[in-house]
């Protein structure tokens, strides 16, 4: 009889274990989800050790993708069956200036919802045409508010003595400082603090590092030779929007032929250097599927971004970031790996 009630009570117990599980993948999923920031990518707004809040109500809950998975895991699945992409209705459309999570795009060798959660910055949505300029941000023409936190690489000369490291570890830049040769530094930092760097007494030059114009890398999206961008001069471009139609030539191409073949799924195949054939048609147009999203880190001179791998489509989209819950410096030991000031810190 004993035996029975222990059968009977391990029943339950597995039940309400069963039920647990299930309510927190379905928060997870539908809800809420927290994310650890792995790099300085996102400056001063996001630092590493932050553990961050993200909403997956704000966009619209993305329905799994891939079923076959274990939970919890991103490693551990089978792409055998896989649903279509469906987003749940949601409170907001992703705006200008909004901090994103998404899976990082170029990963082909994995199903889209098991790819690298990133953190970036939206910058330009879907119809928008943008353009950078000595490291301004224009949007259809227009100058774009600047990220409070937003940091920019800075060359610094100071006099005979070095500049005093007590004074950087004030403005929490201790970790972004490089110096060329004596007495000359790199730092990254904001605005504000380049402000206070320049009025120290040991200091007789501040210089933002902007890339010239004239400079010019096949390193930065779409990797072309027919477009001489940088990171501080980069664009115009269109960011795609479902039901836009473009003309296919050979300067749209490169910017988009990603998009047509890997992200909406279609054959894509330039012929005789002028024929574009897509799905064995041959055309000179192409109407997109989905919407798509420019993204920058705001750490703007050290963050691998869409000036680099392109554009992120709006399947890729797990939510907006909304709070830290969190944060703690693995440098420190002990209750002082705290970063006391970030708990429940909201982000704008």
């Amino acid at each position: 009889m004993g035996f029975l009630k222990i059968i009977k009570k391990s029943k339950e117990w597995i039940i309400a274990l069963g039920l647990a599980i299930l309510l927190v993948l379905l928060l997870r999923f539908l809800i809420f989800e927290s994310f650890t920031i792995p790099s300085t990518s996102m400056g001063k707004t996001l630092i590493k050790g932050d553990y961050i809040l993200v909403s997956k109500l704000s966009y619209g809950p993305r329905i799994p993708i891939t079923l076959l998975s274990v939970p919890f895991t991103d490693n551990i699945y089978s792409d055998y069956y896989q649903l279509p992409y469906y987003r749940l209705p949601g409170f907001s459309s992703i705006k200008t200036n909004d901090i994103i999570v998404f899976n990082y795009p170029k990963r082909d060798d994995k199903p889209v919802d098991k790819r690298t959660p990133f953190v970036k910055r939206c910058i330009g949505v879907a119809g928008d045409t943008l353009k950078i300029r000595n490291g301004i941000v224009f949007i259809n023409n227009n100058k774009i508010e600047e990220p409070e936190n937003a940091e920019f690489n800075y060359l610094v000369k100071s006099n005979n003595s070095p500049i005093d490291s007590a004074i950087l570890l004030k403005l929490n830049i201790s970790e972004d400082v490089s110096e060329i040769e004596p007495n000359t530094y790199n730092i990254t930092m904001t605005r504000k603090d380049a402000e206070v760097i320049t009025d120290l007494p040991c200091v007789y030059k501040t210089e933002l590092l902007c890339e010239d114009s004239s400079f010019t890398s096949v390193n930065y999206f779409p990797c072309s030779e027919l477009f001489s961008w940088n990171t501080d001069n980069y664009g115009p471009i269109i960011i795609p929007k479902k039901g836009m139609t473009i003309t296919l030539n050979k300067y749209t191409l490169p910017l988009y032929s990603r998009i047509i073949n890997i992200y909406e799924g279609n054959e894509l195949i330039l012929k005789d250097d002028s024929t574009i054939i897509i799905n064995k048609m041959s055309v000179n147009t192409y109407t997109f599927k989905m919407n798509y999203y420019f993204v920058l880190g705001d750490n703007r001179h050290n963050s691998a971004d869409s000036r680099f791998w392109g554009f992120v489509p709006e399947d890729h989209i797990i939510g907006k970031a909304k709070m830290i819950l969190f944060s703690i410096d693995h440098k420190k030991k002990g209750i002082n790996k705290i970063r006391w000031d970030r708990i429940f810190k909201t982000l704008n």
